[in-house]
């Protein structure tokens, strides 16, 4: 391996890997990053965890959404090693035990799941406003799910959703 010091030549720094620590749904990884890798491709590709969706890869669409600190962020915007030390929720980390989050339940109560693609980011979000807020009005649940775009359900489903996991008396569309 290349040593590094300042007499290095930018290329040559800005190509060699540095050992980061992450940890990913409550379990510290050590993860070799290049300084230009996105907290996206590190959770797909160098730890396998492909809830976490690259799509736009441009912070458009928020199907990279994550948690990290307990606060949403789109990680193909993230570069990976910013992150060293940090703690980041993806949604494989959403299920305890087996069991799926309220927020998980209500979203297939709700079919706001059609295809499936924008879920994930849909999902972190959500959970991260009913963190801070456990009884959204609309209003929030919009604000919240700004970033994140659906070509398939409308959001109303989705909406609804995010009431029922609230527990604000929207009923299962579906059983």
């Amino acid at each position: 391996m290349l040593e590094v010091n300042e007499s290095t030549p930018v290329a040559a720094r800005r190509s060699q890997s540095r050992l980061i620590s992450l940890c990913i749904n409550g379990e510290w990884r050590e993860v070799a990053v290049k300084p230009r890798l996105t907290l996206a491709e590190v959770i797909r590709d160098s730890i396998g965890l492909t809830g976490t969706k690259a799509s736009c890869e441009s912070g458009t669409c928020g199907a990279c959404t994550i948690l990290l600190d307990g606060r949403p962020v789109l990680a193909c915007l993230t570069l990976a090693i910013e992150c060293d030390g940090r703690q980041i929720q993806t949604v494989e980390g959403l299920a305890e035990g087996g069991k799926l989050s309220a927020v998980q339940e209500a979203f297939l109560d709700q079919g706001a799941v059609q295809c499936g693609f924008c879920t994930p980011g849909m999902l972190m979000s959500v959970t991260a406003l009913l963190r801070e807020n456990p009884k959204p009005g609309r209003e929030q649940i919009n604000k919240a799910l700004e970033g994140n775009l659906c070509r398939c359900t409308g959001y109303n489903a989705i909406v609804d959703a995010v009431l029922q996991a609230s527990g604000q008396g929207v009923k299962p569309v579906m059983e």
